[in-house]
């Protein structure tokens, strides 16, 4: 087997010492352009790899972001992790992205591992609301930023979007245009998100006297599940005219049931979703939902992370950001009967 390439191996092929090379990876020190190029041309030529683990152990950074989603079949999650990506690029630092399929076992051993050396910081996005979990985090020597926690209180740095204010305006919305059963596929157990958009459903429909359990259906945030959830609204003996999905996933899944039954959107059923993901404005017709800044959000969990990195005081920050009605195709006054 080949040896692996070690930092004594750049400096002789650069022809300068092992300090000077760590000093160059690790963006320490004063080092000259023109040194610095050469270092970083051997390195490339001989293929160097640094070990992170090793780098933290000797107190050195990894220039490593981990960031642990839910999931990246969700577009939400997948357009929360590519924002992201752009943006630890922009500041010098490399973005794992790490999965934990909503298992919050693996939530729990994804961030010790990270925390463990592998990476300089995390980013927790809808971190798992469990008291222990959270006081586990909290009392954690590296540096976390949570991106849409709402629940359980901590003083983690914390970047979200309003999500009950947003869910009340989009069934608010529905119960302006007239309709008067308006159902609700609710969002992942465990998630302080579905929670919140759950409680404005329930906040908006009850203040026009018009909260019914029986429009209330449980759902995981997904299409599929949107589908499914749709089919058992529609077979109700008194029908939803409208129906509002936790995600925007979870609203195509209901357009497509709805179509599937010979009924259209929304001549005959609205649907509004929530996240305002790309396809949300490219699908036909176009998704009424509600928006969250994910790139804004993203760029200040980065911003948070990297000010912890250098020292500075982040704990306590909550960065609240507005979310917004967006209306597009899909709700239309209920049709007559």
């Amino acid at each position: 087997m080949t040896a692996p390439v070690t930092i004594a191996d750049v400096a002789r092929l650069a022809g300068v010492s092992a300090v000077t090379v760590s000093k160059t990876l690790n963006n320490t020190g004063r080092i000259s352009e023109q040194t610095r190029a050469r270092v970083i041309q051997a390195a490339r030529d001989l293929g160097y790899v640094a070990n992170p683990a090793a780098r933290r152990l000797r107190g050195a950074r990894t220039n490593l972001v981990g960031m642990v989603v839910p999931e990246l079949v969700s577009p939400y999650f997948a357009e929360v992790a590519r924002a992201a990506a752009e943006a630890a690029s922009s500041a010098g630092l490399d973005l794992g992205v790490f999965t934990t399929s909503r298992d919050p076992a693996r939530e729990r051993e994804r961030v010790a591992a990270l925390s463990g050396g592998l990476a300089d910081g995390l980013i927790l996005v809808v971190p798992t609301d469990d008291p222990q979990h959270l006081d586990v985090l909290q009392r954690s020597r590296t540096p976390i930023v949570l991106i849409s926690h709402f629940g359980t209180p901590t003083d983690l740095p914390n970047v979200r979007a309003d999500s009950y204010h947003g869910a009340h305006a989009a069934t608010t919305h529905l119960l302006d245009l007239g309709h008067r059963r308006v159902g609700f596929i609710a969002g992942a157990d465990g998630s302080s998100q579905a929670h919140e958009r759950l409680r404005a459903y329930r906040d908006a429909t009850g203040e026009r006297g018009l909260l019914d359990p029986d429009l209330i259906r449980p759902g995981n945030f997904t299409q599929r599940r949107g589908f499914e959830a749709a089919r058992e609204l529609l077979d109700l003996p008194d029908p939803p005219t409208a129906i509002f999905a936790a995600s925007d996933a979870t609203a195509f899944g209901a357009m497509d049931a709805v179509k599937d039954r010979g009924l259209r959107v929304p001549q005959d059923i609205s649907v509004v979703g929530f996240d305002d993901i790309a396809a949300a404005s490219q699908s036909h017709p176009a998704l009424t939902t509600v928006r969250h800044p994910i790139h804004d959000m993203s760029d200040s969990a980065l911003r948070l992370l990297s000010g912890a990195l250098a020292g500075e005081a982040v704990r306590g920050t909550v960065l609240d950001y507005p979310s917004e009605l967006v209306v597009r195709e899909t709700t239309a006054p209920p049709r007559s009967s």
